[in-house]
């Protein structure tokens, strides 16, 4: 059957309308709430990913940020969110689009959403997980192109 109505990109807007939404709340009360934290995968070489070159070399196809307690100048859109964050000590400016984000996970409420690939049919691909969260390294980290399962960051 033909989904002429299209589902799974209704689904997967409204999921990044919940992370938009997630940053604008940390936003409007001058920081994120509580002990909310995010990690935010997203696709380095994505249409309209705008980081430091040095950051596509070391990260070439996927990295994850955290925003937590460094972070400065977070503006939230309707179609991208601009942050800075430092690596290694330097402050960088990044601006990350909403569809280039493939993973969004809140700890600190055992909170997770992660997004298939543009190359793939579009649609949330994993719930929120069950198990208790393992945070991971604060400092980002390469993975592969394609969606990792949120059981990566399950604690074992």
């Amino acid at each position: 059957m033909t989904d002429y109505i299209g589902y799974e990109a209704l689904s997967q807007a409204a999921m990044r309308g919940v992370v938009r939404e997630a940053l604008r709340r940390g936003k409007t009360n001058g920081g994120l709430p509580g002990e909310h934290h995010f990690y935010i995968s997203f696709r380095t070489r994505a249409p309209g990913v705008k980081i430091p070159p040095q950051l596509v070399q070391r990260f070439p196809e996927e990295m994850t940020i955290v925003v937590q307690h460094q972070y400065w100048d977070l503006e939230v859109h309707e179609g991208h969110f601009e942050i800075v964050l430092k690596f290694s000590g330097v402050p960088q400016h990044l601006s990350i689009p909403l569809a280039a984000i493939t993973r969004f996970v809140d700890p600190s409420v055992n909170f997770g959403i992660a997004f298939e690939s543009q190359s793939k049919d579009a649609g949330v691909i994993a719930p929120a997980p069950t198990a208790p969260i393992e945070e991971p390294a604060p400092t980002p980290k390469v993975a592969g192109e394609t969606v990792v399962s949120l059981d990566a960051f399950r604690r074992k």
